[in-house]
């Protein structure tokens, strides 16, 4: 069987260049997908400055929720200090230390910020003590340990030399003047305090615990004597059992290196979540829309087969291993360049710091070995579903039928397309109900269950439509536009599978872009409604604001208020249709004075209020989590620390602004650097306090001011590029498909095109009629894709802009209705061209 099932296809290369096409992409993009997702479940970071301790102990830095996978935590916990003495006790350890991470930065003597470790080092966490360069592997050392408070070590890509006189400012206080007393040559580096002094500076943000006010570090990096590490972590995993610790060794210890790891890796495996249902919509649609075409072109071999007593089951199984061997050509190629296709999209999230540029991906063959299971079972199963129909039907049947198409469109088919485009007016609901980037992605699923509707239920409406315009063509109509139109009422399954992927790439481009550009409007609107303050202040090279800032820019001549604000994460368990959900959300941190430069839209309660364990939330959550004003919930703050804490507001202006805004009181001692993220700055509009903000930021390396006004393409959000580039990617493979499709419908026709000339149709009029073919299968791609998507857009636009209609480019219509006009006739035209050089005695014999 399987071998007479390649002799056929090697007959019907045309007709199945379409499947192999579909089959390439769909593997590509199955491949990419499961590779980000493996990346986000394995991938580690290198050990970093922590490559020379062989057994790290650290915080569990995951929220672990039932049935379902850990949520990262992103803000450093702490290990209790007095764990360092009692495991530098155990037999095998040879080295242990009490790591202590805060923020440094240093100048030179002309006021320069000076490059500590690599570009990608955090300088929350630049500082440490003298000790913890012990856990660096094969550092070397230029001159001697730091002895007095006022000396420090350097890493080697500062640039500066023992000796050196420096200002240094760590863990948000003033700048202080330090001499170089060693360089420390190694790519992972920080600067190095003694360690009297490193416990100093980290005291305000780490070295207590609010619960216990037990002292706590970082993390505990051990050193073990030659072949002791399985026996030294064995040891500590039983010493600190019960205790939520996490005893690290090999590749896992890249996890202690940055808590925010994690999110990035949690980030993958959301960005793969999200990805892979539109591209397994997609690549299905495409794949089983090829076959079908495919299918259909030998619907003639196969009826003789049945004539000459192959039975059905045989028939659908040559159907299967003929389109089986298409695919497993086509996999090869589609799954290494899925591999490729990742690293260059890892490129792209690294570019957009999505990504941290040394989290590497994790390439194994389970994506390829997943990809070829999933489509081999896709295309088999859609092979016998199109070969379904011609192997059931009686032998004369079929054989008549293979020349031409069922008269009536199949009910149950009809009936289920047109309950899948009722559905997608459902799905289309969200956005009215809920103002959040779900309720807006449910815009495109709506979109692409329509078009799928209407591939099912399109051979039915293409047969109405085309009967009324027949009805209403003119009597002295030309010939190549009666044949046209005859053409599609009588070949409706033909044209649909033609209109069908057409309508779904205009579908699919205008609900994926607009719904991303409205939510960015949206959001725009409220952070440009919602933001009094006309100045920020921020210093991300410092780690954070030095703990005077805020102060000294109130003193400024012209500010009328200034208020801190920073952002975290939280993860907050809730109770929903009697089960409890858990999400990980952002979350701001204010103050009570917080309501003078930002307006959130509150309309319950106020940020006044904002003070001791309190919150304000979203209107947008407020209900479906049931926290009412006055209502205290549950939340677990980034650093995996439970609290209760009182809701004092509501809020309207959620999507701009976040579901939830922590006080500043509850968040303290609960990030990682501990300090101020930013300050925003209310003034009387002058150019003098303007002058004064500037000049403030001037004298002080590190911090810079900047205005809050919108610049175009400046607040673009990293995502909004990301899910561009895959708009771009998926749409270029519906138009590669869809083109092979139309290649393979066109070509499958060279005897039709045959008998025409040879009852005295002339190339011309064959060229005219397939041209009108072309306008009439673009004009309802177009119409129909923009019916399809009508309705979701409707909705998103009440529902976001309260208007009814979404933000975003006015050349996208008329560019989708370009493209498929292009794609429409040149896909037509030139196997049209080619078909009529053949003489149509010879094409009428010639299988395609």
């Amino acid at each position: 069987m399987f071998r007479f099932a390649l002799r056929m296809a090697a007959h019907r290369i045309a007709s199945l260049l379409a499947v192999a096409c579909a089959v390439l992409g769909a593997a590509a993009l199955i491949t990419t997908t499961g590779v980000l997702a493996e990346s986000g479940l394995r991938s580690q970071l290198p050990p970093g400055r922590l490559a020379g301790a062989d057994v790290v102990v650290a915080a569990d830095q995951e929220y672990h929720v039932p049935g379902d996978l850990p949520i990262a935590l992103p803000e450093r916990a702490g290990v209790p200090a007095g764990l360092t003495a009692r495991l530098a006790g155990l037999p095998g350890v040879t080295l242990a230390v009490g790591d202590l991470g805060f923020p440094a930065a240093v100048t030179d003597a002309r006021g320069r910020l000076l490059p500590v470790g690599t570009d990608d080092r955090d300088p929350a966490a630049a500082g440490h003590g003298w000790s913890s360069a012990k856990l660096l592997a094969g550092a070397r050392v230029e001159g001697r340990a730091p002895a007095d408070p006022a000396e420090v070590a350097v890493a080697a890509t500062t640039g500066l030399s023992v000796g050196d006189r420096v200002r240094v400012t760590a863990d948000g206080r003033a700048a202080t003047a330090y001499r170089v007393s060693a360089v420390v040559h190694d790519p992972d580096a920080g600067l190095y305090f003694t360690d009297g002094r490193a416990a100093e500076l980290a005291a305000p943000d780490g070295t207590k615990t609010a619960a216990t006010g037990a002292r706590t570090v970082d993390l505990i990096g051990l050193r073990t004597r030659p072949g002791a590490t399985g026996q030294v972590a064995s040891a500590v995993r039983a010493a600190v059992a019960g205790t939520g610790l996490r005893v690290l060794t090999g590749a896992d210890r890249g996890t202690a290196v940055a808590p925010g790891i994690g999110s990035a890796r949690s980030l993958l495996v959301l960005l793969a979540g999200s990805l892979s249902g539109i591209v397994l919509l997609i690549t299905g649609f495409v794949t089983t829309g090829a076959l079908g075409v495919a299918i259909a072109g030998q619907r003639r071999d196969l009826a003789l087969m049945r004539a000459v007593g192959a039975t059905p089951r045989q028939i659908r199984r040559l159907a299967a291993a003929q389109s089986t061997a298409v695919a497993a050509v086509a996999l090869v190629p589609g799954v290494a360049l899925g591999y490729l296709l990742a690293g260059r999209f890892r490129t792209l999230l690294v570019h957009r710091d999505v990504l941290p540029a040394r989290l590497p991906l994790t390439f194994s063959p389970l994506p390829a070995l997943a990809t070829v299971v999933l489509l081999l079972a896709a295309v088999r199963l859609s092979a016998r579903c199109a070969a379904w129909r011609t192997s059931r039907m009686p032998a004369t049947e079929a054989v008549a039928e293979s020349r031409s198409e069922p008269r009536t469109p199949s009910r149950p088919r009809t009936v289920a397309g047109l309950l899948l485009i009722a559905a997608s007016c459902a799905l289309s609901v969200p956005p009215l109900l809920q103002r959040t980037l779900i309720g807006a992605s449910a815009t495109s699923i709506a979109g692409i269950v329509a078009a799928i509707g209407l591939a099912l239920a399109g051979p039915a409406l293409v047969r109405a439509a085309g009967e009324a315009v027949v009805r209403r063509l003119r009597p002295g109509v030309s010939a190549p536009t009666w044949l046209a139109m005859s053409n599609v009422r009588a070949y409706t399954q033909r044209v649909t599978g033609v209109v069908s992927p057409l309508a779904m790439a205009v579908v699919f481009v205008l609900t994926y872009t607009l719904a991303q550009t409205t939510v960015l409007a949206a959001t725009a609107d409220d952070t440009r409604a919602g933001t009094l303050g006309q100045y920020r202040l921020s210093a991300a090279a410092l780690g954070g604001l030095p703990a005077d800032t805020l102060a000294e820019v109130r003193r400024v001549p012209g500010v009328r208020a200034a208020a801190p604000v920073g952002s975290t994460t939280v993860v907050w368990p809730y109770r929903m249709f009697g089960d409890t959900e858990t999400e990980s959300a952002a979350a701001l941190i204010l103050t009570p004075a917080a309501r003078d430069v930002l307006d959130l839209g509150v309309t319950r309660g106020s940020l006044a209020g904002l003070t001791g364990a309190t919150v304000a939330v979203s209107s947008e959550v407020a209900g479906p989590r049931d926290a009412r004003l006055g209502a205290r919930i549950k939340l677990f703050l980034g650093d995996g620390a439970p609290v209760e804490a009182k809701v004092v507001a509501v809020y309207d202006r959620g999507l701009g602004f976040g579901p939830v805004v922590l006080s500043h009181d509850l968040a303290a001692g609960h990030t990682t650097s501990g300090l101020d993220q930013s300050v925003l700055v209310r003034t009387d509009g002058t150019a003098a306090a303007e002058r004064g903000l500037t000049a403030l930021a001037g004298a002080r390396p590190g911090l810079a001011v900047s205005d809050t006004a919108p610049h175009a393409g400046a607040d673009t959000p990293p995502e909004v590029w990301v899910n561009l580039a895959v708009v771009v990617v998926l749409l270029g493979y519906l138009l590669l498909s869809i083109a092979n499709r139309l290649v393979a419908a066109t070509a499958q026709r060279r005897t039709e095109i045959a008998a025409l000339r040879l009852v005295g149709t002339t190339p011309r009029q064959v060229l005219a009629m397939m041209r009108r073919e072309a306008g009439v299968i673009a004009v309802a791609a177009l119409v129909s894709g923009a019916a399809l998507s009508a309705v979701p857009l409707v909705l998103l636009g009440e529902g976001f802009l309260s208007r009814p209609w979404p933000a975003g480019p006015a050349w996208l219509l008329p560019a989708a209705a370009v493209t498929v006009v292009v794609t429409a006739y040149v896909t037509i035209e030139l196997p049209t061209r080619k078909a009529l050089r053949v003489p149509p005695a010879e094409a009428v014999r010639v299988p395609v």
